[in-house]
């Protein structure tokens, strides 16, 4: 049996933007809390603003959201304004910051959809040029949140470490994977792979289904806040890790997996994981 412990908690209150670490969090059926509770809509297109359409949204992430749980979500831009979601200018404020009319919402519009461009090719053509994308309905596991696939997403610090000895100094991995719950288990890297169809169990209480491994878009290899674009972000794991997370996908490079909550619980830093047989 695998054992470990919760190295690292995060949460990104508003999709697509950067997020914040928590020492502890409640976690129920919809996820971390205060997770993915808001997000921006694109109101010439009515869909959901996505940083893993680069040409158009790679600004979602010079803004960082905190907070939300018990008091507001706070959206910090560029120039350093902490913004309160409470403020009846935000959507102005948002949309100078991103360069393109915004509406932040709170629930998920009727047929809500995001784009997702190739990540092979924005690689090739860069971040300027409009490249192929795929078109998706948003909360595929958990219907009417703002949730890509599925309400949780894990990573152990092998998998991190494997993927930051290839990528040059400083590069960071932690935000550009943006995972939820970052756990030390003493397992090779990417073994999550191997823990689809398992449960693990998290702290006293909490117990999650582990469902895929999550496929990367293009997403990591762009600039987070203060960390540089990083292509080798997206080309490290398609050398290391290319697999088919989904049947029908292809393979895909995959860093971490996604997981849905069995059972709601409190997990703090420290926790004891363990992954079931």
């Amino acid at each position: 049996m695998i054992s470990g412990r919760v190295v690292q908690l995060r949460r990104y209150p508003v999709k697509s933007l950067l997020g914040e670490r928590t020492s502890a969090a409640d976690i129920g059926e919809t996820g971390v809390a205060g997770d993915r509770v808001l997000a921006l809509l694109d109101r010439a297109s009515g869909r959901v603003a996505s940083a893993k359409q680069p040409h158009r949204w790679r600004d979602l992430l010079t803004l960082r959201a905190t907070g939300g749980v018990t008091d507001p979500v706070r959206i910090t831009v560029p120039d350093g304004r902490h913004l309160s979601v409470e403020d009846p200018d935000i959507d102005t404020a948002l949309s100078a910051a991103v360069g393109r009319p915004v509406t932040l919402v709170d629930a998920v519009p009727p047929g809500a959809t995001l784009l997702r461009s190739h990540p092979e090719a924005v690689l090739a053509a860069g971040l300027t040029d409009e490249v192929p994308a795929d078109e998706s309905r948003l909360g595929s596991v958990l219907p009417g949140t703002f949730f890509d696939f599925a309400p949780i997403h894990l990573v152990t610090t092998a998998t991190l470490d494997r993927i930051a000895g290839q990528l040059p100094p400083g590069a960071g991995t932690l935000e550009r994977y943006r995972p939820n719950l970052v756990l030390d288990t003493g397992t090779d890297a990417f073994a999550e792979n191997g823990w689809v169809g398992r449960e693990l169990r998290v702290g006293p209480d909490l117990v999650l289904a582990v469902l895929a491994p999550t496929p990367r878009c293009a997403v990591p290899t762009l600039a987070h806040g203060p960390l540089p674009r990083e292509t080798e972000a997206l080309r490290v794991p398609a050398r290391l890790n290319r697999i088919e997370p989904l049947p029908g996908m292809g393979p895909q490079p995959c860093v971490g997996a996604y997981a849905t909550v069995v059972r709601s619980g409190r997990v703090a830093d420290g926790d004891q994981v363990t992954v079931g047989p």
